[in-house]
């Protein structure tokens, strides 16, 4: 029975708690199950909320008693080590914060617990979420469960490999650069990236800078990325980019008024691009084109004219710096690994280097402003090539050869730009990994990312989403 509960999406265990089909505990113990069974191989699990079971005792008392039900009532779901959680380890994959308990839950965190949500364990992430690989010197490197010799991805590579691996049905992902979207499509889950500043990143290391920064859902379902999408976004009064109230009526089924006109694009504007890559969201295209979406390939000059990624790194690194060397003052060498030693070592951005970042930053909103002018959405790659194995420092693609920041070629634009990215799975390599597909909208657009992503759900080639650990 604990395999069977652990494939339920998150809505089905609301809906069968609900119906008294299936307890709180019941819901529970089979995930703590599934952990004890897989994480040993797979370490997406970094610690456990002590008070779990007895959440979920008290959750079983509730629905007993007849009481008025939240939408997730019971339903357990999972965060990223680098979210706060009031009373549960938060350690940001670092020796620097070993045995760190937070006194107060992050505002996603605490929105989830609202709607009936029991926290089940926080995961595996690089040091400060920092790296497209979860990997650290505090809880160690987090396998890809189709494939434990490949990586999940990172940032939010334990969380994406926690889920794949049916520990947890839901949970929380932060993105900077890639980081819900990337590991989401290496492990063959669903994510979404919602518009910046829709759900606040109060709780969530750094406070600053945060403007790149988001947090956000990662399932199995689009139906469960929208509900909890639903349940999080809206203003909390303490970070200040979280200030749009326009509601969302968590309506993935709802047919806009007209056709749809959706554009499709690989290359060029992201890097070199796999073909196996390629051929699934030509593939995804031609599935909405069937659902009776207008498709069309189309080019944007932005994107060709400023690399995302050169802009991104030019602007970060003067931007994030500061708060590694804030992290990391007074710090023994041995507590540092990858990617503080990486960012302590670069040279600052010049003042001019980066005033023409922010500048070729306008362009690329002022670009991506003009292309939905004419179209609901873009539909594009996630990443270049699926999951890698663990640490290759570059790649060759299509005959030419980049190193591995080039996995966020697709995926960066939207940080910089704050669109909303959403990323399911739609194909298979040739040696079994999953292959994910972005869809884009427009800002504040989640409903139509989220319509889109429905349609392709339903017709997708993707039978099989749970690897057999």
């Amino acid at each position: 029975m604990t395999s069977e509960i652990t494939r339920f999406d998150a809505t089905a265990l609301a809906a069968l708690i609900r119906r008294r089909e299936l307890s709180p505990v019941e819901v529970m113990q089979a995930h703590l199950d599934r952990i004890e069974a897989t994480n040993p191989r797979v370490n997406a699990i970094v610690s456990l909320a002590d008070d779990a079971l007895d959440a979920a005792k008290a959750a079983e008392r509730e629905v007993m008693a007849g009481a008025d039900l939240a939408p997730l009532h019971g339903v357990p779901f999972t965060a990223k080590d680098s979210i706060d959680t009031a009373g549960v380890l938060t350690q940001r994959g670092s020796p620097i914060f070993k045995g760190r308990i937070p006194e107060a839950d992050a505002t996603s965190v605490a929105r989830l617990k609202d709607a009936g949500a029991i926290l089940l364990a926080k995961t595996n992430l690089p040091e400060f979420s920092y790296w497209i690989e979860s990997d650290n010197l505090l809880t160690g490197r987090t396998n890809n469960p189709w494939n434990l010799e490949r990586t999940p991805g990172g940032s939010s590579g334990g969380e994406s490999a926690a889920i794949a691996a049916g520990m947890s049905p839901l949970g929380l992902g932060t993105d900077l650069a890639i980081s819900i979207r990337g590991p989401a499509a290496q492990t063959g889950i669903t994510s979404l990236k919602p518009t910046h500043g829709r759900i606040p990143m109060t709780g969530i290391w750094p406070r600053a800078p945060r403007r790149f920064w988001h947090v956000g859902p990662m399932a199995h379902s689009v139906r469960d990325i929208a509900l909890a999408y639903s349940l999080m976004v809206g203003p909390d009064g303490s970070d200040a980019f979280a200030t749009s109230t326009i509601a969302f009526d968590n309506g993935v089924g709802t047919s806009p008024a007209g056709p749809l006109r959706v554009g499709w694009l690989v290359e060029p504007g992201f890097g070199p691009i796999d073909p196996e890559v390629t051929a699934t969201v030509r593939a995804a295209a031609e599935a909405l084109h069937g659902t009776g979406v207008i498709v069309e390939e189309v080019r944007i000059p932005a994107l060709e004219r400023d690399f995302a990624l050169d802009v991104f790194s030019r602007l970060h690194v003067m931007e994030m710096k500061p708060a590694f060397e804030e992290a990391t003052a007074g710090r023994r060498d041995d507590e540092l690994y990858l990617m503080a030693k990486t960012m302590l070592a670069l040279p600052d951005t010049s003042m001019k280097d980066f005033i023409d970042a922010e500048q070729a930053a306008d362009r690329l909103r002022d670009g991506f402003a003009e292309y939905f002018q004419r179209y609901d959405a873009l539909l594009t790659p996630v990443q270049p090539l699926p999951a890698q194995k663990h640490g290759i420092p570059e790649f060759s693609i299509n005959g030419q050869t980049v190193d591995a920041t080039y996995l966020m070629g697709s995926t960066v634009p939207l940080n910089i730009t704050g669109l909303p990215g959403l990323t399911l799975r739609f194909g298979t390599s040739h040696d079994g990994m999953p292959i994910g597909i972005q869809l884009v909208a427009k800002w504040q657009a989640e409903s139509t990312l989220l319509y889109l992503a429905s349609l392709l759900e339903s017709v997708s080639p993707v039978r099989d989403l749970h690897p057999s650990l």
